[in-house]
Formats: structure tokens, sequence, C-alpha cells
């Protein structure tokens, strides 16, 4: 059985992951704005690297479970994984900003005001 402890210590790492996905999230986007593209795209990568970590931490509980050990649910485990899907949702969005932070660079520049 894994105990609280251990749940809520997974919980933590989970909201740590997330945490520093979201900060590189934010920064995409800024990068975005500035038409640093580059930087952007790369702040993204490290964002998503950041949730599969988070992912990996979560899997260890699910493969204990599906294994059929019982699970405490502890508070910090569900406000991991509401962290980590926010944080996800926030990726998708991002992303779309990003893209269309690139369209308008290129009708500005198709238009000679950069």
């Amino acid at each position: 059985m894994a105990t609280k402890e251990e749940i809520s210590m997974t919980g933590f790492s989970i909201v740590a992951y997330a945490g520093d996905a979201k900060t590189s999230l934010i920064e995409a986007l800024q990068h975005a704005q500035k038409g640093e593209f580059d930087k952007a795209e790369a702040c993204v990568d490290e964002a998503n690297q950041s949730i599969v970590d988070a992912h990996n931490e979560q899997t260890k509980l699910l493969s204990k479970e599906a294994g059929g050990e019982d699970m405490d649910v502890t508070f910090i485990m569900v406000h991991g994984q509401d962290t980590l899907m926010t944080t996800m949702m926030l990726m998708d969005e991002v992303k779309f900003f990003i893209d269309e932070y690139k369209r308008i660079d290129k009708i500005e520049r198709n238009l000679n005001m950069k």
C-alpha cells in the first residue's frame, strides 16, 4: 500500500514540475509577443519536458494502483492533479497564441510594417 506520505510527496513533485512548466509557458508567451519565436519555442520545449516529468511521477502511483495497491487520496495530490491539468490547458493556449503572433508578424512584414 502506498502511504499517505508517499502520495503527498508525489503530489508535491507534480505541483513543482507543473509550476516549472507554467513559468516556462508564460516566458514563451512573453518572447512571442516580442517576436522572439525561437526563444518562445525553446520555452515551450522546456515546459513540455516538465509536463513529461510530472506525468512520470503520476504514472508511478497509477501503476501501483493498477497493480491492486490501495491509495489514499490526499489534498496535495488533488492539488497536483489540478495544477497539472490547468498547466496542460495553458500549454495548448500558449501554442495557439504563439502561432497567432507568428501570423501577425508575417502579415506585418508583408505590409512592410516592420
